[in-house]
């Protein structure tokens, strides 16, 4: 018996997007420092199969964003569907869900169906938008281990037992610092340095990449010793990076880096970056940047729901942590790329502007950089399973309507 429990703990476990695939197998780990017989199955992506998770199926590689989500609802029901078959059986002790929320929130509904406790790390960002998340939150999940410092507040305020464990993003990067040698070795092939970040996801790739290839077009005409550099999350987002480019036969010439962001991100006079998680790898090395996205739908839409579904005055993540305005942000859309390229014009030309952005971002990141939050996620999940050990659970599984609607 490990602390009482009759067997090893079985845990489902669930990812839909690479970010999550990471946090996920940074979580797996850790809990098998603890629990080394642990198994887990579940929604895997590449990093938690190589963690020791047996896959069910991988939804990483087809994460989408705003619009995409709706051309992946009749396949996420089919996986709801698919994964409440095997929850029925009772094998599990616990659910993880990472991030997701339009895939999560339902199966969290199916594991309170199946009495199953539920851990869900990384929240929904209703402090953002769709606050009405927050009853399914409420109601389906037992415990909420949030990223972000002020969300533990938020969302305790709002009846949800929320952990703030830190941000898993941080273990990573303390793990790959920056090269100064290598750092030195970008400088010398000549400045401004240009870093493009088109995001990990296809679909932000694609609405995002070509836009930032007409700025790198207009900066490279007005400083002519520019080197432009992207960096890239996956195999799949550089091969797409190479398509898109080829489809831009006069933007400057790009130098892709698969590995060692760190020292690209920390040689950078600007980067270009899209919203998202890669805005705060950005931020931890206090590198210059604009955030832009430009989702097709928000150029009709944003406009009517802004009011009613967006609830920060800010969108990208260090405007939303700062409380105000230190980088500019383009987004959700923005008429053409010429705006964005005056900007970065402007920027450039004023270094006194660049240094002060990059102390802004020094002053955000230092204090809330700490290591350890998949440590401290699956200290979550430990107190999550002797919460509602087998005996204690809140119905018998398999009996609570597994035909009642998922949303």
């Amino acid at each position: 018996m490990q602390n009482g429990r009759p067997r090893p703990p079985r845990i489902f476990i669930s990812a839909a997007e690479q970010s999550a695939d990471d946090h996920a197998a940074g979580l797996i780990e850790a809990f098998r420092t603890r629990h080394p017989d642990a198994v887990f199955i579940g929604l895997a992506g590449p990093r938690m199969r190589a963690a020791g998770c047996l896959p069910l199926a991988d939804l990483t590689s087809r994460a989408a964003m705003l619009t995409g989500v709706l051309g992946r609802i009749p396949a996420a029901l089919a996986t709801i569907s698919r994964i409440d078959r095997l929850l029925a059986r009772g094998e599990f002790d616990a659910a993880v869900l990472i991030d997701s929320g339009t895939l999560h929130l339902p199966l969290a509904r199916r594991c309170g169906a199946r009495a199953i406790p539920v851990l869900y790390f990384v929240a929904p960002q209703t402090w953002a938008s769709r606050e009405w998340r927050l009853r399914a939150l409420r109601e389906r999940v037992q415990r909420l281990a949030v990223i972000l410092p002020f969300e533990e507040a938020y969302f305790r305020a709002h009846g949800i037992d929320a952990h703030y464990v830190g941000h898993p993003l941080f273990d990573r990067l303390a793990r790959h610092p920056a090269d100064p040698a290598r750092i030195a070795e970008l400088k010398s092939a000549g400045e401004p340095i240009i870093v493009l970040a088109p995001g990990s996801r296809s679909q932000v790739v694609r609405e995002v990449l070509p836009g930032q290839l007409e700025i790198a077009q207009t900066i490279a005409r007005r400083f002519v010793h520019s080197r432009f550099h992207v960096v890239t999350a996956n195999p799949q987002t550089e091969a797409l990076v190479a398509e898109i480019r080829a489809a831009h036969p006069a933007a400057p010439d790009l130098k892709l880096h698969a590995r060692d962001h760190a020292s690209v991100f920390a040689a950078a006079s600007l980067a270009l970056v899209a919203s998202g998680t890669v805005t705060l790898e950005a931020a931890y090395h206090h590198t210059p940047m604009i955030v832009m996205y430009n989702a097709r739908f928000a150029r009709w839409g944003y406009p009517l729901l802004r009011g009613w579904m967006i609830k920060t005055k800010f969108l990208a993540l260090p405007n939303i942590l700062a409380g105000r305005r230190i980088v500019p942000e383009y987004m959700p859309w923005y008429r053409n790329p010429t705006e964005i390229a005056v900007t970065a014009l402007e920027l450039l030309s004023t270094p006194d502007r660049l240094d002060r952005m990059r102390q802004e971002l020094a002053e955000l990141m230092n204090p809330i950089v700490r290591p350890g939050a998949c440590d401290a996620a699956a200290e979550q999940l430990d107190a999550l399973l002797d919460a509602y050990p087998p005996h204690r659970r809140f119905g018998p599984p398999g009996t609570i309507g597994s035909h009642h609607r998922v949303w």
